[in-house]
């Protein structure tokens, strides 16, 4: 008995919250929005009462009616308030109300999301009329047809000589390189080059910063205006890199991040530095950022970096193939050439198994670090813009230089 109250209270509520926004924004006088607060709030209980006495028919039977009404009054207000979102939302809320007597989690969850979508008008709307461009709505459906057509039919697994290349994980990068450039753009427009391209890159450093390296390559070189924001992007790839990696590392093996936490702090920090000179440093405008335009990606350089992460898996399983288990090191390096993280959670991962002193691990971590920003370096020169690659390879290595600097240090202590 409880849980049915309980559950005609949620629907109550959802309609409540939905009904509030609504009120607030329905106006004064004869001009009015046909439905408010407890137009709302009512139309969801009468969902959650039919539900309760006659399933889901009666509650057809309801949202029927519900519809017959909500047609009634758009026919009276359409002349006034062409728009049919408070419509469609009064519509969907004895839905709401039905469901809040089976699942009121999800009841609730949803009649959340109704709210802020009703909320969001504004920067909904300007996000799609100021800010996202034709080039940017192409780029997303390249990347749904990229994510969602393509990347499903490759096969998940190693093929190849040696076994050693995965198409799927190999298109994913195809994902991210458009993705990375689509999600740059967007951010330059909304928040300015300066700011745009340096969060956009740290964020995407968390997913790949070889990728997003090449993508803020491509930018600078079909964008010279975009440099010092594209290296300040670029920067703060690597800065990503080093949180991504002690966060790993504190699930694998905490012992091995409390010994090089101090190094990784290190290179994140002059990494962070080196990218805000760039960053303030930058002359250009949130208004002249605001007008880009143009592709936000770029196709050679997406299969350019496809191309080169196979070639590097092909040799280092040709390399790993003739030289056998030959030192945990050179593993390392090998594999750091592909991905960093991986490379070094599979150092900690012997560490925490007690095959490795965590002493030991730390300079092969360093290794398949350092050997990841050379194919950073690699990345940086691929995008046409020399000038780009002159300003990032400094970044990179200063804040590796940091970084080994503190691990010897560490270590010889």
């Amino acid at each position: 008995m409880m849980s049915t109250w309980f559950n005609f209270a949620v629907a109550i509520g959802i309609g409540l919250l939905v009904g509030l926004e609504r009120e607030r924004s329905k106006g004064e006088g004869p001009t009015r929005r046909p439905a408010g607060i407890r137009t709302f709030a009512l139309t969801a209980l009468s969902g959650a009462i039919a539900m309760h006495l006659g399933g889901i028919v009666l509650l057809a039977v309801a949202e029927l009616g519900v519809i017959a009404l909500t047609a009634l009054a758009y026919a009276r207000s359409r002349e006034t308030d062409p728009g049919l979102t408070t419509e469609v939302g009064l519509a969907a809320t004895p839905l709401l109300g039905g469901l809040a007597m089976a699942d009121t989690l999800l009841a609730a969850a949803l009649g959340v999301c109704m709210a802020v979508v009703f909320a969001a008008k504004a920067p909904l709307h300007g996000f799609v009329r100021r800010i996202l461009s034709e080039a940017e709505f192409n780029s997303g459906l390249a990347i749904a047809v990229a994510t969602l057509v393509i990347w499903p039919q490759l096969p998940d697994r190693y093929l190849g000589p040696l076994q050693a290349i995965n198409p799927h994980a190999i298109w994913l990068l195809v994902i991210l390189m458009i993705g990375l450039g689509t999600c740059g753009q967007i951010a330059t427009r909304a928040l300015g080059s300066r700011l745009g391209l340096a969060i956009a890159g740290f964020a995407s450093g968390f997913a790949s910063s070889t990728a997003t390296i090449a993508a803020m390559a491509a930018r600078a070189g079909s964008d010279p205006a975009s440099l010092p924001a594209a290296v300040a992007g670029a920067i703060f790839s690597s800065v990503a890199t080093f949180v991504q990696l002690a966060v790993l590392l504190a699930t694998v093996s905490p012992v091995t991040l409390r010994l090089i936490a101090p190094a990784l702090g290190a290179g994140a920090l002059v990494a962070a530095g080196y990218g805000l000179v760039f960053v303030l440093g930058g002359s250009t405008t949130r208004n002249q950022a605001g007008t880009a335009t143009g592709s936000a990606f770029s196709v050679k350089t997406s299969l350019l970096l496809c191309a080169m992460v196979a070639l590097i898996q092909l040799l280092t399983a040709a390399l790993r193939n003739w030289l056998g288990t030959t030192g945990v090191m050179a593993g390392a390096v090998l594999a750091g050439l592909v991905d960093a993280h991986s490379a070094s959670i599979s150092v900690a991962a012997l560490a925490a198994a007690g095959r490795l002193e965590a002493s030991q691990a730390l300079l092969p971590i360093l290794a398949a670090v350092s050997s990841n920003a050379l194919a950073k370096l690699v990345m940086s020169c691929m995008g046409g813009s020399q000038a780009f690659a002159v300003r990032v390879a400094p970044g990179l290595l200063l804040s590796l230089g940091a970084a080994w600097a503190v691990a010897l240090r560490t270590l010889a202590g």
